[in-house]
């Protein structure tokens, strides 16, 4: 549906007040917002790779950019940083996040490489933002901070960390926003490669977004099994989430950074957003 190629296309959200697609381009340095209405891509640039967008109720949104979050204002353009982490860690940058049932913003960072498949490991931390701005540090030691989401009760927390091949479920309490006592909820089989962004549908079941898999898949929290595959004309399959009039479409993004020659010349629809109804 997103014609638009994305470097790294991420974090999709569906903004109900605007009926639009809201994203990033992470290695753009970019915050986009696809109206299905007239079909137009509209872009707001920031100045480090932004690697999650979410609503805030007054309007605009809050990112999470470089090792900071930031409000960004999408009238003005204008970002304004709320507070950096891992100023130790030059390396690292944000990447996934997402809004918990209270209004509390997760995002979690993670090493860039420093050569092609060459990065630090354990570099990565989950941090939970709080309407007033305190910020907590939830997981430590993580490689690559991923996809999130919460069980329908808002009893259980699902995280992944993309080099683990795994996602992992955690005792939630909504009270606090704390995360605590992780099992392991679903290990990816070797075509599936590394699961990315995630979202849950309104039955409670998880959909994973397969980097280098080219599919998202379906997984059942209570069993553990996969229910369902869909691939998709891409491989580098990034994240997705429900959206539309009635939240019955899912969006999916996907990349083309990562792709050599070859393989874009037999994957044009590499970096498009896709809609699966």
């Amino acid at each position: 549906v997103v014609k638009e190629k994305n470097r790294m296309g991420e974090c999709p959200v569906w903004e109900e007040r605007e009926s639009a697609l809201v994203y990033v381009d992470i290695n753009s340095q970019k915050v986009c917002r696809w109206s299905p209405l007239n079909n137009e891509v509209q872009s707001v640039s920031v100045d480090a790779r932004v690697g999650s967008v979410a609503l805030r109720q007054c309007g605009g949104y809050v990112i999470a950019l470089g090792t900071r979050f930031a409000f960004l204002d999408w009238d003005t353009q204008e970002v304004t940083t709320i507070l950096q982490v891992e100023q130790d860690k030059p390396n690292n940058r944000f990447n996934d996040g997402k809004v918990d049932p209270k209004g509390r913003f997760f995002a979690g960072t993670m090493a860039e490489e420093t050569a092609p498949g060459v990065r630090a490991r354990r570099q990565g931390a989950l941090y939970t933002l709080f309407p007033d701005h305190s910020l907590i540090k939830q997981l430590d030691q993580v490689d690559i901070s991923n996809g999130l989401d919460w069980s329908l009760d808002h009893r259980t927390f699902f995280h992944i960390d993309s080099l683990a091949y795994a996602v992992h479920a955690f005792s939630y309490d909504v009270r606090t926003g704390k995360i605590a006592c992780p099992r392991l909820l679903y290990h990816l089989e070797k075509e599936e490669q590394m699961p990315d962004g995630m979202c849950i549908d309104a039955e409670g079941k998880l959909w994973v977004a397969c980097i280098d898999g080219g599919r998202v898949i379906r997984i059942d929290p209570e069993t553990g099994k996969r229910i369902l595959t869909v691939k998709l004309p891409t491989s580098r399959i990034t994240s997705c989430c429900f959206g539309g009039k009635d939240y019955s479409e899912m969006y999916v993004t996907s990349a083309y950074d990562g792709l050599d020659k070859t393989t874009l010349a037999k994957e044009p629809h590499a970096g498009e957003i896709f809609k699966v109804s």
